[in-house]
């Protein structure tokens, strides 16, 4: 999602603006993409000064969300996902990870920002059960209502709910957690929603220090937003959902696929993920 709907002129989306970066091309400038401008690779270098391995973050971001979509294709059933906050297509998208396990597994995308509408339409126009639409995600009630979105999922019926990496550019002024509950009160019961989300330790450690001092190169010197919260403000954003285990955790630490093999760089420990269902 490279934009929100206008509370301030910062909120319009950035769409082909080659002046401004935008959330969905800073990510693709990241895990090293072509999909961005210059003005993009220069955010992504500020954060690289203080936080070398923040690709590695990001990288970390695709391999959860592949595992939890895996999951969530394969054991628990869901065949109908959201992807809330999408941003442009890249490698293992939702709906690829999600039709290698059920090929009937109906995606619906959804972003404001134009290019990645254009983006997503094209690369997607031959597959019957992907589709993208323009929509904001402050605000659910009608994102949830809207046409298209109901027009290719059954909200009668599960659905898995994805916002990845989106959340922390969500201001508190637009009150996330209670953005979260009207999503969480219209979704159906079995429904499951993964969130990760930028995460300050907030314990005066050098985990925390770096924290703050990314929260302050995204918001101030580049995307202007980016924002780590601690871990009971992100637990918020799950209301009362039911949390698989192992709950609220490190990115890699949410069924990895295998042994750590390194000690983890301090950037991939700010960066908390879990997935809840609605009983």
């Amino acid at each position: 999602m490279s934009g929100l709907e206008p509370q301030s002129a910062v909120r319009v989306p950035v769409g082909v603006d080659p002046t401004r970066a935008s959330i969905a091309r800073v990510y693709d400038a990241t895990l090293g993409g072509k999909d961005n401008y210059e003005i993009d690779r220069e955010v992504v270098q500020r954060v690289a000064e203080a936080a070398p391995r923040q690709s590695d973050v990001a990288r970390m971001n695709r391999r959860w969300l592949i595992r939890v979509v895996t999951y969530l294709a394969g054991q628990a059933g869901i065949d109908q996902f959201l992807d809330v906050g999408a941003g442009l297509p890249t490698v293992e998208n939702t709906h690829e990870v999600a039709q290698q396990r059920n090929p009937d597994a109906h995606v619906v995308y959804v972003d404001n920002d134009p290019v990645c509408n254009v983006y997503g339409r094209a690369l997607l126009e031959e597959n019957l059960y992907t589709h993208f639409v323009a929509a904001d995600l402050t605000e659910p009630d009608t994102l949830l209502a809207h046409d298209d979105v109901r027009r290719h999922l059954d909200l009668t019926r599960p659905i898995a709910l994805i916002l990845c990496g989106i959340l922390h550019h969500v201001d508190d002024d637009l009150d996330p957690a209670g953005i979260m509950q009207r999503y969480i009160d219209g979704l159906p019961s079995g429904s499951y929603v993964g969130i990760t989300h930028f995460w300050d330790p907030a314990d005066g450690s050098e985990a925390h220090k770096l924290a703050k001092e990314l929260e302050h190169r995204f918001t101030a010197l580049g995307l202007g937003s980016g924002w780590y919260r601690t871990r009971d403000e992100i637990a918020s954003y799950f209301g009362d959902l039911e949390m698989l285990e192992p709950g609220l955790v490190e990115l890699d630490d949410w069924w990895p696929s295998g042994p750590q093999l390194r000690e983890r760089f301090t950037e991939e420990r700010l960066l908390l993920g879990g997935v809840g269902r609605k009983v």
